[in-house]
């Protein structure tokens, strides 16, 4: 039976498009490029640590135009493009464009929402008289907003700077016009053009339609964007994601907002693909060490304890060795996070050398839920205000200022990583830059 909070069938969202994607082209790459101009108009990949197997996390549109993808391999790239030149990431120099992007949003609107370190979404909702200042059609005043925005970014943050800009009554479809005319496009979806620009696409070019759940589709019958817009709601809900998945994705692709929600964090972690292939336990330690130190910034940074540690790696003979435990205090300290996953870490067998390591905290708790019986033994408080100062010096000095015996020289190994695809990290990272 139809449920009564759904839409019926081919009901588009007829409101007014209020939301705005602005999504940085090429945004590691092209801020390099803007820095330094002898780079402009050349291929350009940028990577967390220079290798030849290491990730090109940001390519150039040079690079781009003869095929060449950001995930690739080095290697790969430098096989399709001889004169590529690859740089390090600098987080200062992304940092001060992120906040620049940031800065230039929220003068629209205070409904501002960073999805990743180059994309983020404006929301104009609410906003008519504003909007009808520049133009009585909102669409109209949107677009000129978007226009407007793409020129303040070359004129605050410099000539090279581009954008792509989206706009739509819901996030999903203003993600999905951002994508369209790159580099340096802006595209309107609403109720009037959904069908024309659904007409031109293919499943997997909608946000979160990846290999499985298009299999999912066509095994229903549902081999084409027209057809997913304009099948059955049971269809989707019982038939292809058997869940209120489905129902999701009817309103979703009809322009209604049901992506508008706070996710809570479930876990915090680190992993390090090693430099060096070794038994020796001093050099692991020193490596393992500083993922400790890393991952106790982190829960500090989220302000969250833990009780749960997972210790995961991966060996030189091809196969892997985990264990976790939960213990009976929660934790968040530099000494704690370190012993609780020594404990785990000296259970391995010590006779393979380790290839990747990593550290997941889990069963995560506000601090200030943190049973407050605790706080009473003078040893915890001083240990909190110890862990307090050890951050404020480090956050003012630079890493590696103060940290554990065992991890020095760990942090020149262990480089930092821009978090790609999230801005959770961003401004602790470039706190230690």
């Amino acid at each position: 039976m139809h449920n009564s909070s759904v839409i019926t069938p081919f009901d588009l969202n007829t409101a007014p498009p209020s939301i705005m994607h602005i999504d940085l082209n090429s945004c590691f790459a092209t801020i390099e490029q803007q820095s330094r101009p002898s780079l402009r108009g050349r291929p350009v990949g940028v990577t967390n640590r220079i290798t030849p197997h290491c990730c090109m996390i940001a390519l150039s549109y040079e690079a781009k135009r003869v095929g060449a993808k950001v995930g690739m391999r080095h290697d790969e790239v430098r096989g399709m493009v001889p004169n590529l030149i690859v740089l390090e990431t600098d987080p200062p120099k992304y940092h001060h464009a992120y906040q620049k992007l940031v800065e230039i949003m929220k003068s629209y609107s205070p409904k501002v929402k960073m999805k990743s370190i180059d994309e983020g979404i404006i929301d104009f909702s609410g906003s008519n008289h504003a909007l009808n200042m520049r133009s009585h059609n909102s669409t109209k005043a949107l677009e000129q907003i978007g226009y407007e925005i793409k020129q303040r970014l070359k004129e605050e943050l410099g000539c090279w700077m581009k954008c792509n800009v989206g706009i739509a009554p819901n996030r999903f479809l203003a993600k999905l016009a951002a994508g369209f005319n790159k580099p340096d496009g802006l595209t309107v979806i609403d109720h009037r053009n959904i069908e024309e620009i659904y007409s031109k696409l293919v499943l997997q070019d909608f946000p979160g339609i990846a290999s499985r759940f298009e299999k999912r589709l066509k095994e229903k019958g549902v081999t084409t964007p027209l057809e997913f817009l304009h099948a059955p709601y049971m269809t989707l809900r019982k038939g292809v994601f058997k869940s209120i998945v489905g129902e999701h994705w009817y309103k979703r692709i009809r322009g209604y907002e049901v992506d508008d929600v706070e996710t809570n964090l479930g876990i915090v972690g680190k992993q390090f693909v090693m430099d060096n292939k070794t038994t020796d336990e001093r050099e692991i330690k020193k490596r393992f060490s500083y993922l400790c130190y890393s991952t106790g910034r982190k829960l500090r940074y989220n302000e969250v304890a833990a009780r749960g540690i997972y210790v995961y790696l991966q060996l030189a003979n091809g196969e892997s060795w985990f264990k976790r435990h939960l213990f009976e205090r929660p934790f968040h300290s530099d000494k704690d996070v370190f012993a609780n996953a020594m404990f785990i870490l000296d259970q391995r067998e010590k006779t393979i050398p380790i290839t990747m390591m990593s550290i997941t905290c889990y069963h995560l708790s506000p601090l200030n839920g943190v049973d407050t019986q605790l706080e009473l033994f003078k040893d915890i408080e001083q240990e909190e205000n110890l862990t307090e100062t050890i951050d404020d010096i480090n956050d003012y000095f630079g890493l590696p200022s103060i940290s554990f015996a065992t991890s020095l020289g760990g942090h020149n190994i262990v480089k930092q990583k821009i978090p790609f695809g999230s801005t959770k990290y961003f401004e602790l990272l470039c706190k230690r830059a």
